[in-house]
Order: C-alpha cells, then sequence, then structure tokens
C-alpha cells in the first residue's frame, strides 16, 4: 500500500511538474500578465487535466457512459498533446538562446536586455559619468538606433518574439502529429501479409490464411463504424480462418453490445475463433464471451480445436484473469495433444511465450503491445514485452505480435499503425 501511494505521489507530481513547463512556455512567456490570452490559457491548463483524469477513471468508476463519452474527446486527446508539445518544447530549447544571439547580431544590439520599459512609462534618464575633477556629470551619448530591417517586429521585444516563434512551432508541430496519428485510427487499420514456414504443417495446409485482429478496443471513442470498417476489411482478404486475439472491448455488454454486433457479419471457411484479453477482465469477461459466442465467434478458453486443414488450433485466457481464477491453463489446452501435428495457439499477451515453448507450440499469435502506439512508446514496451511486432523465433516456436486495430486511451497513433495480419502459413512438404 505504501508503494502505491509512494508511486500515485511521484506520478501526479510528474505530471504537475510537465504541466507547469507547458503553461510556462506556452502561457506565461507569450502572453502579458492579466490579459484575457493569459486568463484563458491559465484555466486550460487546469481544466485540460482534470478532463484526463476523468477519462482515465469514469469507466472504471461506474459513470454513466454518456459521461465517459463526453470526457474521452478532449481528456483522451489532450494526453497524447501533452506528450508531443513537451517533447517538441525540450527539443527546441537550444534555440532560443541561438535565436536571440542571432538577432542581436543582425541588429547590432547586446542580446539579452535586463528590463524592459512598458508601453505608455516615461523614458528613463540616461545615465552619466561623473568625471574625476567633481565638475558636473556629462550625459553618455544615446546608442545608435537600429538598422533599417532588423527582423525585431515594431513594438515586441527580442524575448518574446523568439518564445513565439519557437513555441508556436512546437505547439504547431504536435498538433499536426496527434493529428495525422488520430486519422490513422479512425481510418482503420490496413492489411498486412506475413508467411510463416512451419516445419511439421502437411502439404494440406500450405497456403492457409489466418486473419489476425486484436486490441480492437471498442469504447467511448470507437464504435459500431469502427467494428464494421473492420469486419469489411477482414472479409476482403477471404481468409481461411479469423483469430480475435483479446482486447475487443473497454466496457461493459451493456454498453458496448451494439457496437460489436457487426462482428457477426465475419466470413471465413473454417470460422472465427475467440481469446480474452487482459481489457476484458476490466469489462465482465463472462458476459463478453458469452456475448461473442451469441455473435457467432467461438471462444477458446484453455482448448484446443482440429482445424480440417491438418492443424490444431489452442487459445488460452490471458494472464489478467488469474486474479479471477481464469488464467492461462497450457496443460488444459496441450497437454494431451499429438505433438507431431502442428500447433497454431492464441494468447494474447506476448509474454507467455515461454510456456507455448515448453508445450511444443509451433506458432503463437498474440496482440497486447499495439506496437508502443505512441512513439517512443516502443521502447517502454519492449522493457515488459519479448516481442513488440512482427514476427520472431524462440527455440522451435515462433511468435507473431500484431500491433492491433485500434487504440486504448489517446485515439492516437505515432510510429505504430495499425493493422490487420494476415499470416499465411507455409509448409515445408509443399
Amino acid at each position: 500500500m505504501v508503494l502505491v501511494v509512494v508511486g500515485l505521489v511521484v506520478v501526479l507530481g510528474l505530471l504537475g511538474t510537465v504541466h507547469w513547463y507547458v503553461w510556462r512556455r506556452l502561457v506565461r512567456d507569450l502572453t502579458a500578465p492579466g490579459g484575457a490570452a493569459r486568463r484563458i490559457g491559465t484555466g486550460l491548463a487546469v481544466l485540460l487535466p482534470l478532463l484526463s483524469v476523468g477519462a482515465l477513471v469514469s469507466g472504471r468508476a461506474g459513470a454513466p457512459f454518456v459521461l465517459e463519452q463526453a470526457l474521452a474527446w478532449p481528456g483522451f486527446l489532450w494526453l497524447a498533446l501533452l506528450l508531443y508539445v513537451t517533447l517538441a518544447l525540450l527539443a527546441t530549447e537550444p534555440l532560443r538562446p541561438l535565436l536571440r544571439r542571432l538577432l542581436a547580431r543582425r541588429a547590432g544590439t547586446p542580446a539579452e536586455v535586463p528590463t524592459e520599459v512598458p508601453a505608455g512609462a516615461p523614458a528613463a534618464e540616461l545615465p552619466v559619468t561623473v568625471p574625476a575633477s567633481g565638475t558636473e556629470p556629462a550625459p553618455v551619448p544615446e546608442a545608435p538606433a537600429e538598422p533599417a530591417g532588423a527582423p525585431e517586429p515594431a513594438g515586441m521585444s527580442r524575448r518574446l518574439f523568439v518564445n513565439r516563434v519557437v513555441s508556436g512551432s512546437a505547439a504547431a508541430l504536435a498538433v499536426g502529429t496527434v493529428g495525422y496519428g488520430t486519422y490513422g485510427v479512425l481510418r482503420g487499420p490496413r492489411v498486412k501479409r506475413v508467411t510463416v514456414p512451419l516445419a511439421k504443417l502437411p502439404r494440406a495446409a500450405h497456403g492457409y490464411r489466418i486473419a489476425v485482429v486484436s486490441d480492437i478496443h471498442l469504447g467511448p471513442i470507437l464504435g459500431r463504424a469502427h467494428t464494421q470498417r473492420i469486419v469489411d476489411t477482414i472479409n476482403a482478404t477471404q481468409p481461411d480462418l479469423v483469430a480475435v486475439v483479446g482486447d475487443l472491448v473497454d466496457g461493459s455488454v451493456a454498453d458496448l453490445g451494439p457496437a460489436a454486433e457487426p462482428l457477426a457479419g465475419l466470413r471465413s471457411r473454417d470460422g472465427a475463433f475467440f481469446v480474452t484479453g487482459n481489457h476484458e477482465y476490466f469489462s465482465g469477461a463472462d458476459a463478453w464471451v458469452d456475448h461473442v459466442r451469441e455473435l457467432g465467434l467461438r471462444p477458446l478458453r484453455n482448448a484446443r480445436v482440429e482445424i480440417g486443414a491438418g492443424f490444431d488450433l489452442a487459445g488460452v485466457d490471458d494472464v489478467a484473469g488469474e486474479r479471477e481464477g481464469q488464467g492461462p491453463d497450457f496443460g488444459k489446452a496441450l497437454g494431451d495433444r499429438d505433438r507431431a501435428r502442428t500447433a497454431v495457439l492464441l494468447a494474447h499477451q506476448p509474454i507467455v511465450i515461454d510456456d507455448a515453448v515448453r508445450h511444443g507450440v509451433d506458432l503463437q499469435l498474440s496482440g497486447h503491445t499495439h506496437g508502443g502506439q505512441l512513439w517512443p512508446g516502443n521502447l517502454v514496451a519492449e522493457l515488459a514485452n519479448p516481442t513488440v511486432a512482427g514476427l520472431e523465433r524462440y527455440g522451435d516456436t515462433q511468435l507473431y505480435v500484431s500491433r492491433g486495430a485500434g487504440a486504448w486511451g489517446p485515439p492516437v497513433r505515432v510510429g505504430a499503425p495499425s493493422d490487420i495480419t494476415v499470416v499465411e502459413l507455409a509448409s515445408r512438404q509443399a
């Protein structure tokens, strides 16, 4: 409990520091004290983080779904904007003194002015020098006027001019990045194709195509239209089998059941299969398993089926289910099978790859990581997952990790585009 409290204090302190820094660079440094712009900017600096906290906790707190939807767009988008505007501002910090020196050199004046005379204030008296003889002090000659064509705008200090250029550019870059990343999510995932050679796969199964989709994350932002885009994209690939590898939803069946209904339109020769992800256990896993079964998907809860083409398809519950006594059971799913047959395993999280290797799995299909979703999130994801995205080999087992078809939290992806992967199995006997 003490560690949780300490961690919460650290996180809140970090968020407070980041927000203060962004407020300083985008509000305090660019606006006049007491002005309307300063008041509006300060108000937003207080309101936006509150909306973000509301978006994060409203679902778990049991808030009405309409309130979740109202908080989600501004709250989650601000988190993405905060990340990229902070990175952009930090990256441009070295430019500020350099630009001030450059402008000062072109203008022929000192780079820094210690004080600024407010507009309309009386001119200060000229500094004087006192001769050693004690005679009347003589005024110091006025400094020469700035040359015509100096880059500094009239009525604006050099520091303010540089701050507006640099901070404005950083903000524009952040907005553009988040805007493009949002468009990528709302447009829907693109199809990725991967061929996986399997030593024990029979010739009859050569070219067998599995459409792998994970991390759809239906919720207060991504709804029925998002599901329909995914179903249409999968059906267009004409797969032999569809594998929905967890994290379908962020919410209850009561709120999101209608959003999932287009899944009933999935078409493939050998059907569609489903395994739970960690977010199902935040949303009522048993209810969702029953609901996807009603929609025509076959849940594999620590179970295995023989596919007619000549391989075994197994699925295990997500490790998050262990808190409810429903975690992965590899012995139940794979323990009594014929190891001479190829085994393909559906498991939401890549971290169970060691169990898959021990049980002789030939190919594990996973999601969970989102490929990092928001760069540099991939660096964090690499610390917690053996593979963040793509195909890698672990002993005699290959692991393929999809980046997912949706987004959690901010409906934004940067450096990790969403995908639906068509995995084509290849027989070395063909």
